[in-house]
């Protein structure tokens, strides 16, 4: 069964997202008292939106199947 394309670019973009997210928590867990937290917080923030918008496409591609199998059905 081969799978669907927009399925596996928003699990891609998720796995990526969710990545780059435990790498900037742990710069801020790691950073000294005078370290730059401001760029590791930006990328957080980049990240999380990354997440929530691959989730949208996983919600939009299963309503999308959905309505092709009531019409089909």
């Amino acid at each position: 069964m081969s799978t669907i394309p927009a399925f596996q670019s928003a699990i891609t973009g998720i796995q990526t997202g969710m990545q780059s997210l435990n790498q900037n928590a742990s710069k801020i867990a790691n950073a000294q008292s005078t370290g730059d937290l401001t760029t590791p917080l930006v990328n957080m923030l980049s990240d999380k939106l990354q997440v929530q918008a691959s989730s949208k496409v996983i919600e939009t591609s299963r309503d999308m199947i959905g309505s092709i199998l009531d019409i089909k059905v």
